[in-house]
């Protein structure tokens, strides 16, 4: 008798704590795990509160506070307080929104880049020219390091942040809108251009090609450096850029440029003739898109449609010569 009535106190006390057990359960609070958007991240650190209120004041912190991920290089205070007094801005509130909206836009791409995911070469950033739509280009020049738009680094002590929609990227300035000049400087592949372009005092292209108002937008079909050696080899009496005549060079470069239209690679059809500052010449595009100068000469349009905030550049393996007749 004594054994089964100790057998049923203990019985007892096993149910009172397996009740107490399910109760302590039943209240218990599960700290489930916080979001850390792009958005989350940006207002959580103080280095970017002018990043933050910028997002903020142009819309698009609801942007990168969603599920698409994006890749964003991110200006930190000092980064907007440079910006600003470059541009002569008193403070964030001065910037009109629509140009706050591009600028900031231009330092988003779609999709997780790493930073070893990064190589030389164009990349599309969500802003975008203003007569087409088209998303403008970002040049990206990973030699020595991470260099956008040949200007600004990318911080790669601070690069590879991980965030639930994405990654985030620390930049060492606010990365303004490209122009045509921005990637023919930028990128190796017109180095002879630029030589050309900067040759006389008197030549105004780099400050013409620079504005966003009229003439702009501008298409520039782009010479690389191995077209301007086989120019140089092709032209009789001259050995280096330099021995080009003032005049011819200026007819030459003019050749190159279309004023006032932002014209994409879908536009260009065969036997279109295209009008620039100088001569005209021929577009075809039968087999592949080419192009065929007043002298009778023919080259290929390598790469299309590299978009800046003032125009597009298409590059091209031939030097359109004017007619020298």
């Amino acid at each position: 008798m004594k054994k089964k009535t100790t057998f049923i106190l203990m019985a007892f006390v096993m149910s009172l704590f397996t009740l107490t057990s399910c109760s302590d359960d039943d209240n218990t609070t599960v700290n489930l795990p916080t979001s850390n958007t792009i958005a989350d991240f940006v207002a959580a650190n103080p280095d970017f509160s002018s990043l933050g209120a910028a997002l903020d004041r142009a819309g698009l912190t609801a942007v990168l506070d969603g599920s698409v991920e994006y890749t964003v290089f991110a200006p930190n205070n000092a980064a907007f307080d440079a910006f600003l007094q470059a541009n002569g801005f008193a403070n964030l509130e001065a910037v009109p929104v629509d140009v706050l909206t591009q600028v900031l836009l231009n330092h988003v791409v779609s999709g997780t880049n790493t930073s070893t995911d990064l190589a030389t070469g164009y990349i599309e950033t969500l802003a975008e020219e203003a007569t087409t739509g088209n998303n403008i280009n970002m040049y990206v020049n990973t030699a020595d390091g991470v260099l956008l738009n040949g200007t600004t680094s990318v911080n790669l002590s601070a690069a590879d942040i991980d965030v639930d929609n994405g990654v985030i990227h620390a930049v060492n300035s606010v990365i303004s809108l490209p122009t045509v000049v921005t990637f023919a400087t930028a990128d190796s592949t017109f180095g002879s251009l630029v030589a050309a372009l900067t040759r006389e005092n008197t030549f105004t292209y780099v400050a013409t090609l620079s504005t966003t108002g009229s003439p702009a937008p501008f298409t520039v079909f782009a010479p690389t450096d191995q077209a301007f050696a086989d120019l140089v080899a092709e032209l009789d009496g001259v050995n280096s850029l330099a021995d080009i005549p003032t005049a011819t060079l200026e007819a030459t470069l003019n050749t190159h440029v279309v004023a006032g239209s932002n014209v994409l690679s879908t536009s260009l059809m065969n036997d279109m003739m295209v009008s620039t500052l100088g001569d005209s010449f021929t577009i075809n595009t039968t087999g592949g898109a080419t192009f065929t100068d007043l002298n009778g000469r023919t080259g290929n349009i390598i790469v299309t449609d590299v978009q800046a905030v003032n125009g597009v550049i298409h590059a091209i393996d031939k030097v359109i010569l004017p007619n020298l007749n």
